[in-house]
C-alpha cells in the first residue's frame, strides 16, 4: 500500500500570501498591517500572519459592513 505524503499547511502567511488570499494588492495588504487592521508579527525581517488573523479581518469587515 502506496501512502501519499500529507500536504504540507502553512501555519502563517506572508503580506503577497495574505495578499492572494484576499484578492488584494500588496501595498493593500501592507497598509492594512501598518493601520493596525490586520494583525501580524515581525520574525526577523518579514512580516507573518496567522491563518486565524485573516479570519478575524474578515469578519471584522462583514461587522462593520453589518453595522452600517
Amino acid at each position: 500500500m502506496t501512502r501519499s505524503p500529507a500536504p504540507i499547511v502553512p501555519k502563517w502567511h506572508s503580506p503577497a500570501e495574505v495578499a492572494a488570499i484576499l484578492g488584494y494588492g500588496l501595498s493593500k495588504v501592507k497598509m492594512k498591517i501598518a493601520t493596525g487592521e490586520l494583525r501580524s508579527i515581525k520574525d526577523g525581517k518579514y512580516r507573518r500572519i496567522l491563518p486565524e488573523w485573516i479570519d478575524e479581518y474578515i469578519q471584522a469587515q462583514i461587522d462593520r459592513q453589518d453595522a452600517a
